[in-house]
């Protein structure tokens, strides 16, 4: 079994230390989430993982024959390679064989009277079947499929940036190295491509390291989460959903020892100030021990209060309206006689295929474009901000505290009372030792928050979000998520992140392409359950639809079978709870071995496979009961 070491590591970026001496292992099959504040040093680490930076201190040990593969966040694609030539990068003989095959076959499939071509694809059938290449190319192509990768002979130079993230990402899947690499690796994802990847990924015979916003799939991929907090690195055994547990006991803990440590830390300046007389060497040990105390006081990192509760400008029955709507760009209609009527409080998220137009709307409704035909009409008390997918114009050479007093130099809470801007700055997760630090010393992610809080201290009554998660880090979310909760205005999202939909919508906007958009009333999880039914055929024979709808309406009453399975079914859902929080107890106490917790795992999931089965059974029960 192969694994990479590190010990002793220390980074400082500028003036900031990143991280302090800190060791870990990574062995084969880890899956391991990578977590902190935008900030902490999350993509410094992959860098020095990858070699792509150095470090101040420490050393990674690895075996000689490692191969590690990144996917950093900026495309470092070749421009003038074709998309082919690019994902089939690599030195070893069966992606030589491959990258020569694929080449060959596009020249082929571009003019098949050209004898070069012909030759050149006899010569690449032949090295592909002395390097037996032929499950390495089906698995390519199933990789590129997924992904959304059709036009391979294209040079990289003439693709967006999403397609540019998507073939990058496809080379370094391709590659199957020990280590996999990945930052952010479901942006520009649509949610049927990250569905697949998250099956592949936590299929994936190497080990893994991610840094992901993507909470439901970092549930369903790691088995292990690093998290970055005030210069060290925690390490939890088990999913996203262990980790959360395990990190609140962890709080708590230190928490009440450091409550310990200032009671100390009182009696023994209590007794400093007393004056003892005749200190003499006896009580030396004593004040030393104090000066150790004050020395190790507030040691506990905590991000503080996750709470922000602006107030917002009275919005009026009258929001936004699109009515006849058509819009058309390079010969594709993107909005095809598209309707729809925002109201206060309106919770819509907009999803689906990339390229369909789910941005174009967002523009149009913020009036920087203009429909084809049909009408936009938007309400006199509506204060709209817009987080679009580019920052402002920030001037690096602006301290943060400046450039959030140019929105507002005072907040205003929901409640009336009034806040400073540097309170906000600390409820936002920018600590205030922070607050001083030009912009230009900021990270990409840091940005991104305080170009958020600067529309958010603005107090809009109308907040369009195009891909908010893309760039903010899972704190952060949880602060914007927790926001949108009492916000009284009105919220319209383009988002392909589950949990972040499922939080904060009640309606969806489903972009499918060519001007369809289907409008769904609920969950993003009930919308992605019911699509896979209806692919899969379940409610497919309209008769089996009517024998059901018939059956629910002279159902009246439970069966005796049907009574005595609801007279216990609630214990047994008990019971099922209190088995998945034994087998979390028993996955934090499981330190280095991996077949055990995989194990646990696996009885996990089917755990709770039982109790959602049963949960949906006790709802069915309850109707008649």
């Amino acid at each position: 079994m192969k694994e990479l070491r590190i010990d002793h590591l220390t980074k400082t970026y500028g003036e900031k230390t990143l991280f302090t001496d800190i060791s870990f292992l990574i062995h084969t099959k880890d899956k391991i989430g990578l977590i902190g504040v935008n900030g902490t040093g999350k993509t410094s680490l992959l860098n020095i993982l990858a070699d792509k930076d150095g470090m101040d201190q420490g050393e990674v040990k690895k075996p000689h024959d490692y191969h590690i593969s990144y996917l950093s966040q900026d495309s470092t694609l070749d421009e003038d390679l074709t998309v082919a030539e690019a994902v089939f990068e690599g030195d070893s003989p069966l992606l030589r064989a491959v990258r020569q095959y694929e080449l060959a076959l596009v020249n082929l499939a571009a003019d098949g009277t050209n004898e070069d071509y012909q030759r050149a694809y006899s010569q690449a059938e032949e090295v592909m079947n002395k390097e037996d290449a032929w499950l390495a190319d089906t698995n390519a192509k199933t990789i590129l499929q997924q992904l959304g990768i059709s036009e391979i002979g294209k040079r990289v130079r003439d693709l967006s940036g999403g397609q540019k993230k998507r073939v990058g990402l496809a080379q370094v899947l391709i590659q199957e190295p020990d280590l996999l690499l990945l930052d952010e690796p479901t942006n520009h994802l649509d949610y049927q491509a990250i569905e697949w990847l998250e099956s592949y990924l936590a299929q994936y015979k190497g080990a893994l390291v991610m840094v992901t916003h993507d909470r439901y799939f970092l549930d369903k991929v790691t088995n292990r989460i690093f998290e970055l907090s005030f210069g060290q690195l925690h390490e939890y055994k088990g999913n996203y959903q262990a980790y959360l547990a395990a990190k609140a006991d962890r709080i708590e803990t230190e928490q009440a020892q450091e409550h310990k440590r200032h009671q100390l830390y009182k009696q023994e300046l209590a007794w400093m100030r007393a004056g003892v007389k005749a200190r003499g060497t006896k009580q030396q040990a004593r004040i030393d021990r104090f000066q150790d105390l004050k020395t190790n006081l507030n040691q506990v990192g905590q991000q503080g209060e996750i709470e922000i509760s602006l107030g917002s400008q009275r919005l009026g029955k009258k929001v936004l309206l699109v009515e006849h709507g058509d819009y058309t760009i390079e010969n594709k209609q993107l909005l095809k006689d598209f309707n729809i009527l925002v109201q206060a409080r309106d919770r819509i998220g907009i999803t689906g295929k990339n390229g369909a137009g789910k941005s174009t709307l967002l523009n149009i409704l913020a009036g920087r474009l203009a429909l084809d035909a049909g009408v936009y009409d938007i309400g006199e008390t509506v204060r709209l901000a817009y987080y679009t997918q580019e920052n402002e114009n920030l001037d690096p050479n602006m301290r943060m505290i400046q450039y959030l007093q140019e929105a507002a130099e005072l907040v205003k809470q929901v409640d009336g009372s009034v806040i400073s801007v540097a309170e906000m700055l600390e409820r936002f997760l920018f600590p205030r030792s922070s607050h001083g630090t030009i912009i230009g010393k900021l990270s990409g992610g840091e940005k991104r928050r305080l170009f958020l809080l600067k529309l958010l201290i603005a107090q809009p009554n109308v907040l369009l979000l195009d891909e908010p998660t893309n760039d903010l880090d899972i704190d952060t979310l949880t602060v914007l998520e927790d926001y949108l909760e009492q916000f009284s205005g009105a919220v319209i999202a383009v988002s392909h992140d589950r949990y972040f939909l499922d939080k904060t919508v009640e309606k969806l906007l489903v972009f499918q392409g060519n001007g369809k958009i289907i409008e769904y009333f609920g969950s993003m999880s009930d919308y992605l359950s019911e699509s896979k039914q209806t692919e899969q055929g379940s409610p497919s024979s309209p008769k089996v639809v009517e024998k059901a709808q018939a059956t629910v309406k002279t159902k009246n009453k439970l069966t005796y079978a049907e009574q005595k399975e609801w007279e216990t079914i609630e214990a047994d859902i008990e019971a099922l709870e209190l088995k998945l929080a034994a087998l979390a107890e028993e996955m934090n106490h499981q330190g280095s071995d991996f077949t055990a917790l995989q194990n646990l795992q696996d009885e996990v999931s089917r755990t709770e496979q039982l109790l959602e089965e049963k949960i949906e059974r006790w709802d069915y029960l309850g109707e008649f009961a």
